[in-house]
């Protein structure tokens, strides 16, 4: 019986070895496909924005398409602390490059130091880290996006009227950048409107309390500038429905309002004449260059400050370099052009 259960024993042992050398065989095929391409880290900055989603969207498309061999995808859910964790697990498995989307800009430095010192570049996306080495960062222009929304809105205006600003957090980059941009040319160029500041740390429940706030007190506000449509737009139309508020474009009494991001929602929101603009933030290239980025960092390759072959122009920052994309404004003459990736998005 002994002897019985010694061969029991052996052969399940042998079976298992056995599963478990069909397994390892089966993982080395699955990961076949990625053989000699870098291995890259991606980490996704939050799932509670529009455009964010679209973005995954295309991240995950691009993925699929080769070139790079991606680990895991994760998502950070807007918390640095879970940024820095998913950072280290790239880090323990191997990332030869690393993809954030930092959205506390100043809380990431350390995290960035420590992967210089382990020689893993960084690509940032939309958000540039204000210390710390990156590789590059793949982002538009926003100050570009404050000065356009500015210019549209007055001239809507006729340079006249009360403008509430939604602010996206101020300890980011972007929303520094914006809303600086947004004030500088409101002050410059029409000094008669008068623009009330609602900071929200881009938070679209945030926005609509003190939208409904400020039109208790000036119930005569014609115009908003969201500086991020993808977290803003459903919560500020429901609002204004909700209070009689929104009114077509060219009908009396319609707000006007421009936006930031170009997502799908906001194309329909502008033929239906609830909003006037958005600027379009490009998603789809924000993914494809972020990969391109990392997989040239990956390689070793190096780039310098000029102007690129793909109609954007790369800058020289204190703490790496940054490709500025393209992000045109979008209105009702141009909304069905289907070269804008908020008509072509899934």
């Amino acid at each position: 019986m002994k002897l019985a259960r010694t061969h029991s024993t052996v052969a399940a042992a042998t079976a298992v070895l056995a599963v478990l050398a069909l397994a390892t065989a089966c993982n080395r095929e699955s990961t076949g496909s990625g053989a000699g391409k870098p291995t890259i880290g991606i980490d996704l900055p939050r799932s509670d924005s529009d455009f964010w989603n679209s973005y995954a969207q295309y991240i995950d498309k691009d993925v699929k398409s080769g070139g790079i061999k991606a680990l895991p995808v994760s998502n950070s859910q807007n918390d640095v602390t879970k940024l820095v964790a998913n950072v280290q697990v790239f880090q323990n498995t191997g990332a030869k490059a690393v993809v954030m989307a930092p959205q506390d800009t100043g809380a990431i430095a350390s995290t960035l130091d420590t992967l210089a010192s382990k020689k893993i570049p960084v690509v940032s996306v939309d958000t540039r880290p204000d210390k710390g080495d990156v590789y590059m960062v793949v982002r538009a222009d926003n100050r570009a996006y404050g000065t356009q929304a500015c210019e549209f809105l007055g001239k809507q205006l006729g340079g006249e009227g009360k403008v509430a600003e939604f602010e996206g957090a101020l300890d980011s980059i972007n929303g520094r950048d914006r809303s600086e941009a947004f004030a500088a040319c409101m002050k410059a160029k029409f000094p008669k409107i008068q623009v009330f500041e609602l900071p929200t740390d881009w938070k679209g429940d945030v926005a609509s309390a003190k939208l409904q706030s400020l039109l208790a007190q000036h119930p005569d506000l014609n115009g908003i500038y969201m500086q991020a449509g993808g977290v803003f737009l459903q919560p500020t139309l429901a609002l204004l429905e909700q209070k009689g508020l929104l009114k077509p474009a060219g009908q009396k009494g319609h707000i006007a309002i421009v936006s930031n991001d170009g997502i799908p929602q906001e194309f329909d929101a502008i033929r239906k004449g609830q909003i006037d603009a958005t600027l379009s933030q490009p998603a789809d290239l924000y993914a494809k260059y972020a990969l391109y980025y990392a997989k040239a960092a990956a390689e070793g390759k190096t780039f310098q400050p000029g102007k690129t072959d793909h109609n954007s122009t790369i800058i020289k920052l204190p703490n790496g370099l940054e490709d500025q994309l393209p992000a045109p404004l979008v209105t009702k003459d141009n909304v069905n052009d289907k070269s804008l990736w908020g008509n072509n998005v899934g």
